[in-house]
């Protein structure tokens, strides 16, 4: 059996391409609002958040990033709900299981040294977090360079960026991190910009094999910034579990059998903004139905039988209640 793009992706070096979108951030730091470190041990810290203010460039480039650079991010502006227009994150990429699986999955829990985040990007390749992942689409990146994205409220020290630089077998000074908190415009950014990834991440865990999805598209509104982390939590998740849409292009794989498993409505915990939901499970993440991190609505167009199939649908209610417009 021919697996789609098995043999055109393994030259890719998801962490070379980073690399050089990364340095754009590192050279024109006031360009995109954001504040670049170089530590000690030589490594690069690029505060897209924390402390720095950020914006839609800082944004749209740390989600590029995430995706290993093969991704083309671009903000637009969509009705929301009724007359309500409001800015929207849209993403596409012809490298869905490199882009998804191989960068964006947030697959690294780094707790080092009383620091944790959450990690994505192309440094997991490197590090093979989850070995398991890179195993099943057979990619392996050989980079020197390791260029990782953390989720987190604060910076990471030089004993962090020498841990990431050891599980990615590289030197430290050849290590760049971007981070954003939850809570910031960036963070808010880059979280709906992971809406393409949940669909495939959900139909990767369901069995299909990815890599027979040719292209993929997905738009999600921009949540609003909140102040505490754990409701930002809630309203970026919300971006896509209730407004996400993505948009397949897929060659076999027997797809048909998936899509109406794929949309978060699901989901027995399906109906109410994330930030309940997660409250009344006490903030415990293994006590929430995983099936609930998904878009809304998913179209998937399988072109070795000519058929498109939907699933699901947005549910602007929810959305609007999680991200707490107030009409003045």
């Amino acid at each position: 059996m021919v697996i789609i793009l098995a043999n055109n992706y393994k030259d890719i070096s998801i962490n070379d391409i980073s690399y050089d979108i990364v340095g754009d951030m590192i050279d024109y730091p006031d360009d995109y609002k954001v504040e670049v470190h170089t530590l000690g041990n030589d490594s690069i810290v690029v505060d897209c958040g924390v402390k720095a203010k950020g914006g839609y460039e800082a944004g749209l480039a740390f989600t590029q990033i995430c995706m290993g650079g093969l991704s083309s991010p671009f903000i637009t502006h969509k009705k929301l709900k009724h007359e309500v227009f409001y800015p929207f994150i849209e993403v596409y990429t012809d490298y869905p299981t490199l882009a998804c699986l191989a960068a964006q999955k947030a697959g690294w829990r780094i707790s080092q040294e009383g620091y944790f985040a959450m990690g994505s990007g192309p440094a997991r390749a490197l590090a093979l977090k989850p070995k398991h992942t890179y195993e099943v689409i057979e990619y392996e990146d050989d980079s020197d360079f390791a260029v990782i994205a953390l989720e987190a409220s604060a910076l990471p020290s030089e004993k962090v960026m020498d841990y990431i630089a050891s599980e990615c077998g590289v030197e430290t000074s050849n290590v760049v991190a971007i981070v954003a908190p939850t809570n910031s415009l960036v963070g808010s950014i880059q979280i709906a910009g992971r809406v393409v990834e949940v669909a495939v991440y959900k139909l990767n865990e369901m069995g299909f094999d990815t890599r027979h999805i040719i292209s993929a598209f997905g738009s999600a509104p921009i949540p609003p910034v909140k102040k505490d982390p754990a409701v930002a939590m809630g309203t970026t998740n919300d971006a896509s579990i209730y407004h996400g849409s993505v948009t397949l292009t897929v060659d076999g794989g027997n797809i048909k059998d998936f899509v109406a498993k794929v949309p978060s409505s699901t989901s027995k915990d399906y109906g109410r903004p994330f930030y309940t939901v997660f409250k009344e499970a006490k903030f415990d993440f293994y006590k929430l139905d995983p099936s609930i991190f998904a878009p809304a609505e998913i179209i998937v167009n399988d072109v070795s039988v000519g058929e498109t199939y939907v699933a699901g649908g947005i549910n602007a209610d929810v959305t609007m209640e999680s991200f707490g417009f107030k009409k003045v």
